[in-house]
């Protein structure tokens, strides 16, 4: 016999409410699965499964998790008519997000896209992700919202939104092609229809980040190469990872806090980039020489070359927590390196990505080798030229800035 509530878990969140998840059960044996909802303890009625009236939104709510409830019911008549041995996996890839009964429900499609996303150890993505969706629910200060709603008149109000509460170009380009990403996702799999594609009107690309002014002249990048350590230990670690990603082509921190000692030997790094999957092959030069010299003579018991990632074997979560914690703390560093340099710029990790493209460009390097797109552009444009060209070409270039 297979039965389907609405339940409370016990997982506590941060703000002490409980989230709602239905739990189908079959032959002894329980599935969860997440919805969209969660609850104070005095917003729920454990019995029937169900809001209680001190919910604000109580009758929506009951609505939507009755839908919820009765599409899994459906589902498992279907199942039990079709095969009475099926199993609750059989189950799940029926009512997952292409089957579900409030699949028009935009943030319910988006907690599973986030779930799939950790799943998969794609943590990065699934922080940025919350991050939008967190947003835009603090905007339409409701979960009830459809694909069809989300119109260029929606997504224009949702920029002012966010403008009236200090946001930049870059920082609301990041939010809408966040939105544009699921909004695909929901195409792909028959949530949403094509015809109402609302970023054909509302485009994202007029929200471009003014990165070239960040970057730093030669000069500068040599003000803080040449900074004394012995004056400022504390910030030795930051101003070395500074240096590092200008002298690897913009190496990134998330790669920069993963590159193993097996990756580099006497004269290159090999490494494959984490956002785009590409391969790349570094000529160490002087100044990564140093700082590799410096680490191996004071590294970690791990495989790790920068003391980032303190032991080895760490989950997706645990590589994401990490890597949040210490670049806040990096990029808090380099605000005042530039401070002690005297560079009036705004001073943060991908500056130097940055950095790099820029002063290539000012040594008289082909604009096609370096790519205006090592900016905040998509870096698989970068990645396109990179393959037209013998590594060493790139190499070369890069001695032009010793």
């Amino acid at each position: 016999m297979s039965t389907v509530k609405t339940v409370l878990r016990k997982t506590k969140l941060a703000d002490g409410s409980y989230p709602i998840a239905l739990r189908v059960s079959k032959d002894r044996k329980s599935k969860y699965f997440q919805t969209i909802f969660r609850a104070f303890p005095n917003e729920w009625n454990q019995t029937t499964g169900s809001f209680t009236s001190r919910n604000s939104n109580c009758t929506q709510n009951n609505r939507l998790l009755l839908k919820f409830k009765d599409r899994a019911l459906k589902i498992l008549t279907d199942l039990e008519m079709e095969e009475s041995d099926f199993t609750l996996s059989d189950f799940e890839n029926r009512f997952r997000v292409n089957s579900n009964p409030v699949q028009q429900n935009v943030f319910y499609f988006w907690d599973e896209i986030i779930g799939e996303m950790i799943s998969a150890g794609r943590t990065g993505n699934a922080r940025a992700n919350k991050d939008t969706f967190n947003s835009l629910h603090k905007f339409h200060k409701t979960t009830n919202l459809t694909f069809k709603e989300i119109t260029p008149s929606f997504l224009n109000k949702y920029e002012v939104f966010l403008r009236s509460r200090g946001g930049s170009d870059g920082g609301i380009g990041v939010r809408m092609r966040a939105i544009r990403a699921i909004y695909n996702f929901a195409i792909e799999r028959k949530i949403a229809k094509e015809e109402f594609y609302p970023f054909r009107t509302y485009k994202v690309s007029k929200l471009k980040g003014k990165s070239l002014k960040k970057a730093l002249t030669m000069e500068e990048v040599l003000k803080i190469r040449n900074l004394d350590l012995k004056k400022y230990p504390l910030l030795t670690d930051s101003r070395n990872y500074f240096i590092f990603s200008f002298y690897t082509r913009g190496m990134n921190f998330a790669d920069i806090m993963k590159l193993e000692w097996k990756e580099i030997d006497q004269h290159k790094i090999y490494y494959t980039r984490s956002k785009t999957k590409g391969n790349f092959m570094i000529k160490v030069l002087p100044p990564v020489r140093e700082i590799l010299d410096f680490y191996r003579e004071f590294s970690l018991d791990t495989k790790y070359v920068f003391p980032i990632l303190l032991k080895d074997n760490l989950t997706p979560s645990q590589l994401e927590n990490r890597k949040h914690k210490t670049l806040q703390r990096y990029n808090k560093d380099l605000k005042e390196i530039a401070k002690i340099c005297g560079i009036d710029k705004p001073l943060s990790s991908y500056v130097a990505r940055h950095s790099f493209a820029n002063c290539l460009k000012q040594k008289g390097v082909a604009t096609d080798v370096i790519s205006e797109s090592m900016g905040h552009q998509n870096l698989a444009i970068t990645q396109a030229y990179l393959k037209e060209f013998d590594s060493s070409i790139l190499d070369d270039a890069c001695k032009l800035l010793l």
